[in-house]
C-alpha cells in the first residue's frame, strides 16, 4: 500500500466473532497437538452455525496415542474456547455446555507427507504458495495506523466487557477506522465504526454514548480527530443476535484482519490451524520478521517482502524486497543482504522462530503482528 494521499481504512474483529471463534478453537487443536508433538502436522478446519461446531482435519504424528488423546479432547477444549470468548447461552450467541460438536479427524495425505518429511531429511514446504510480509514505522509496533487502532478498538472492547462493568456487553463485536494520509503519512483518523452485539434491554442511544466514551474515547485521543471525525457506533441500532447464531464462522476467513488490514498484499492462505511446517503460516511469520528488520534497522520507512515456495522444496522459488522509495539503499540490495543473513528454508525458520510450540491460540484474535502483549518471537528484532 503506498497512499500519499486520501483516506484508507482497516477493520478488525473481536474474540468473540463467529470467524474468530473458528480461528480460536483451530488453533487451540493445533496447540494440543504440539503440547504432545512438536512435530506433530496438523491442518485443522473448524465452522460454527448457531448451535453447532464441527472441528475436521488431517493431522499426523509420530507419538503413540497422540492422535486419539487430541481427537477425546477436541470437544471440551470447543467448550472451553466458547466459555472463555464470554458465550453463556444459545440466546447470547451460543451455548458452550449445550450445543452440538462434532469432531472429523482424519490422517494426513502420504501424498502431501512425503513431500514435507523428504527421504533426504530436509523439511520441504508443505505446499505451495507465496506469502508477504510488511512493516512500517507508522505506530511503535511497526504496523499501518489503521489496523493497529482497530485492533486497539476491539481489544477495548473485550477489555471493558471483561470487566463487567456493563453487563448488557456481549461478545460479538467489529471496528473499522478510517486515516487521512497526507505525503504518505497517516495525519489523522476521520472516522471509526464499531459495532457491538448488546443484551435487548439497552437503549440505543444510551449504549452510542458509553461505547463512545468508555471504548472509542480512551482509544482514539482527540489530536488524532480531523474536524470531520465521525462516530458511527451499531448503525443499524440493533445487535443483539450475535455470534454463531447471528453468523456462520469459518476458519480462514479473517485473513486481511490476521495481517496488515489490507495496506499490504496477502498470498491468501490462512494462517490458523495450520502447524508451522506449513509456509502459508512460518513463511509469512518469517515475511513479517524480515520486513521488520529492514524497518528497525533504519533501512527504509516502509518494506513489503514476498517469498514464494513450491510443494515438497526446501529452498524458496523466489524472494523479492520492495521500499517503496523510502529506502536508504536499492530494495536489491537489502534483499542481497537478507538473503545472506537469513535461511528461508523451512525448517531453518522452524528454528530461529522458534516455532514448534503451542503458542498459536493466543495470536488467532486481534491480529498475529505488531503484539506487544505477546511474546512472539517474529516480532523480535535483531541487531545490525
Amino acid at each position: 500500500m503506498s497512499i500519499r494521499n486520501g483516506l484508507f481504512s482497516s477493520e478488525s474483529v473481536s474474540e468473540g466473532h463467529p470467524d474468530k471463534l473458528a480461528d480460536r478453537i483451530s488453533d487451540r487443536i493445533l496447540d494440543a497437538f504440539l503440547q504432545k508433538d512438536e512435530n506433530a502436522r496438523v491442518a485443522c478446519e473448524t465452522m460454527l452455525a448457531d448451535q453447532c461446531v464441527i472441528v475436521a482435519g488431517e493431522f499426523k504424528t509420530g507419538r503413540r496415542g497422540a492422535f486419539e488423546a487430541v481427537q477425546a479432547e477436541a470437544a471440551g477444549l470447543v467448550r472451553e474456547v466458547l466459555r472463555g470468548a464470554g458465550y453463556r447461552s444459545a440466546e447470547t450467541g451460543i451455548d458452550p455446555d449445550a450445543c452440538e460438536i462434532q469432531v472429523r479427524f482424519n490422517g494426513q495425505s502420504a501424498d502431501i507427507n512425503r513431500g514435507v518429511d523428504r527421504s533426504d531429511g530436509l523439511l520441504g514446504a508443505g505446499d505451495q504458495g507465496l506469502m508477504f510480509g510488511y512493516a512500517c514505522d507508522e505506530t511503535p509496533e511497526l504496523m499501518p495506523a489503521p489496523i493497529a487502532y482497530a485492533h486497539r478498538l476491539v481489544r477495548q472492547q473485550a477489555l471493558v466487557r471483561k470487566s463487567g462493568l456493563f453487563q448488557w456487553l456481549e461478545p460479538d463485536a467489529k471496528s473499522q477506522v478510517t486515516f487521512r494520509y497526507e505525503d504518505g503519512e497517516p495525519v489523522s483518523i476521520e472516522a471509526v465504526v464499531l459495532s457491538t452485539q448488546h443484551a435487548a434491554d439497552i437503549d440505543t442511544e444510551a449504549l452510542r454514548e458509553l461505547v463512545s466514551e468508555r471504548i472509542i474515547g480512551p482509544v482514539v485521543p482527540s489530536s488524532l480527530r480531523s474536524p470531520n471525525y465521525r462516530e458511527l457506533i451499531n448503525p443499524t441500532g440493533r445487535f443483539v443476535t450475535g455470534g454463531p447464531k447471528g453468523d456462520t464462522g469459518l476458519t480462514g476467513r479473517k485473513i486481511i484482519v490476521d495481517t496488515y488490514g489490507g495496506a499490504a498484499p496477502h498470498g491468501g492462505g490462512a494462517f490458523s490451524g495450520k502447524d508451522p511446517s506449513k509456509v502459508d503460516r512460518s513463511a509469512a511469520y518469517m515475511a513479517r520478521f524480515l520486513a521488520k528488520q529492514v524497518v528497525a534497522r533504519g533501512w527504509a520507512k516502509r518494506a513489503l517482502v514476498q517469498v514464494a515456495y513450491a510443494i515438497g522444496e526446501p529452498d524458496p522459488v523466489s524472494f523479492a524486497v520492495e521500499t517503496y522509495g523510502t529506502g536508504q539503499m536499492e530494495a536489491r540490495d537489502i534483499a542481497a543482504a537478507l538473503r545472506s543473513e537469513f535461511s528461508l528454508r523451512p525448517q531453518a525458520i522452524l528454528e530461529r522462530l522458534t516455532l514448534s510450540r503451542p503458542i498459536y491460540f493466543d495470536t488467532a484474535a486481534y491480529g498475529h503482528f505488531g503484539r506487544s502483549d505477546l511474546d512472539l518471537p517474529w516480532e523480535a528484532v535483531v541487531p545490525d
